[in-house]
């Protein structure tokens, strides 16, 4: 099996098929590497999501990098990112040359208003099935729950949420955690 074509590959499908951006991704490229391929843990993909939405970049692609680079280092990242970039790329040029042409359009108005819930629904569906695998319990569950409304309600930047949840889980693991043992 050449990697290579097999990253390239998947990452080809993933980016061509999905619709409704990074988040909408995270089931296809989870039952892709982890559940078919094994190319890395569930618990690998939990920490691999979290690092690539703290990072700076588009999700997607950073989760791509991130895995090519577990796979075969340098190369492998850049045969994965271009996979997951290159459909879209391609796609949105083709829509961009006919777009004023079709702008007007009340099929394509109304299939875009069609779209936009299921998209929704594509983003909710991975976000529980994370919270589960990332051991989200009754006793836990404020936390992403506070972060949410922080962000939502009183407009604090997600950059502050994530670096406070990092200190917060730091602290905790270094020194919380150890006593309670």
């Amino acid at each position: 099996m050449n990697i290579y074509w097999e990253g390239l590959k998947t990452f080809s499908r993933i980016g061509m098929f999905t619709i409704g951006g990074g988040y909408a991704m995270i089931p296809l490229i989870e039952a892709d590497v982890v559940d078919k391929k094994q190319w890395i843990t569930r618990e690998e993909f939990i920490d691999l999501v979290a690092i690539a939405q703290s990072c700076p970049g588009i999700f997607a692609v950073n989760i791509s990098i991130f895995l090519g680079y577990k796979l075969k280092g340098v190369p492998g990242s850049i045969i994965c990112a271009t996979g997951t970039i290159l459909p879209s790329f391609l796609i949105i040029l083709g829509i961009a040359l006919f777009f004023q042409a079709f702008r007007e359009n009340e099929t394509i108005e109304s299939i875009f208003k069609g779209i936009r819930p299921a998209v929704v629904a594509l983003i909710a569906a991975p976000t529980f099935k994370m919270a589960k695998s990332a051991k989200i319990s009754w006793s836990n569950v404020w936390i992403p729950i506070v972060s949410a409304l922080l962000i939502w309600l009183f407009g604090v930047s997600p950059v502050y949420i994530i670096i406070l949840a990092g200190v917060a889980g730091y602290l905790y693991g270094h020194y919380i955690k150890p006593n309670e043992n």
